[in-house]
């Protein structure tokens, strides 16, 4: 028999104790499932020191072993983030132990994966520079501000570049972990643990944290929120930035500053997702074909819907209705 798949997650005072114990679960209810005869996972969590560490919540919890004592016999790290809540934000902890150890720990194990805000810390020590990732909708545009080089998208519940994953926030880490369970092991097993453990077994990597409008929240008569909800309602007029800036009655270059500032991202590519999430809901829940989604979402023609699949997605418009409808 194959030896067990070796699991680390980092953590630190003031961790989401989801962000660790959520994927654990799915790997320690996979080997459960899986049974005798079969390879399935170990989990053990590292510490900077080995010691214990107090949760968000004020559970702690305890440590299986030091960072230092990771070594490259792991397969999977996953690297778990927290946040600190303050009157008008929500800001990333930045650990700085656990980045500086990432820059010499990444090249070893098979597979990486940040969970929740653990993207900061996977950005801060170089390892998503010129790639897209995701993080907690509450702390993207911090995490594009932040580090340029990064392509944030806050709407996926994880985005994965070969060996190196990033998910959304808190419960998504479950999602990530049980896709990766569908990569090690099939989808028979994923399917098995997830009904054992009462998941939602269709949330894959393309389905969206939440509704589009939400990515900024801001306070009431707040223009730039109101111009968001009004984009959700006109999906099919001209969205240009020339247009939505005629709104606000700012210049176009004022306005496209503005808007990437609050929302960390640009009016051209949040119309964008705002379209494909009316595509997928068409798909999901009504039988319109092809050129009719493309028409009511905004997207245009049956070429656009496809570009906007493939490039957002990863995937067709068809294969998309296949899985989740």
């Amino acid at each position: 028999m194959l030896p067990p798949h070796r699991v680390v997650i980092a953590a630190f005072d003031g961790v989401e104790l989801l962000n660790v114990t959520g994927p654990a679960e799915v790997f320690s209810v996979a080997t459960r499932v899986a049974g005798t005869g079969r390879a399935g996972y170990t989990v053990r969590i590292a510490t900077a020191g080995g010691e214990p560490v107090t949760t968000a919540g004020g559970i702690r919890l305890m440590a299986d072993l030091s960072l230092d004592q990771v070594h490259g016999d792991v397969d999977t790290l996953l690297v778990s983030g927290a946040v600190r809540v303050g009157d008008h934000e929500v800001e990333p902890v930045l650990d700085a132990g656990i980045i500086d150890w990432l820059r010499h720990a990444a090249p070893g194990p098979h597979r990486l994966a940040s969970v929740c805000s653990g993207a900061h810390l996977f950005a801060a020590a170089g390892l998503l520079d010129g790639l897209s990732a995701t993080t907690h909708w509450r702390t993207a545009a911090r995490l594009a501000a932040d580090h340029p080089d990064v392509t944030v998208d806050p709407d996926p519940i994880f985005i994965r570049h070969g060996r190196l994953w990033t998910c959304a926030g808190i419960a998504a880490g479950m999602d990530m972990a049980l896709a990766m369970v569908t990569e090690d092991h099939g989808s028979e097993l994923a399917l098995a643990t997830a009904r054992t453990m009462v998941m939602y077994v269709k949330r894959a990597g393309g389905q969206s944290q939440f509704s589009v409008p939400l990515t900024a929240p801001a306070g009431p008569g707040d223009r730039l929120d109101d111009l968001r909800g009004w984009i959700g309602e006109h999906l099919t007029e001209d969205l240009s930035a020339e247009v939505l800036a005629a709104r606000l009655h700012l210049s176009v270059r004022h306005f496209s500053r503005l808007f990437h500032r609050r929302t960390g991202t640009t009016p051209a590519a949040y119309v964008e997702s705002a379209r494909l999430e009316a595509a997928r809901r068409l798909l999901q829940d009504s039988g319109h074909g092809l050129p009719e989604v493309a028409a009511l979402s905004g997207l245009g023609s049956v070429e656009s819907l496809h570009r906007a699949f493939r490039r957002r997605l990863g995937t067709t418009p068809a294969a998309y209705r296949r899985r989740f409808q």
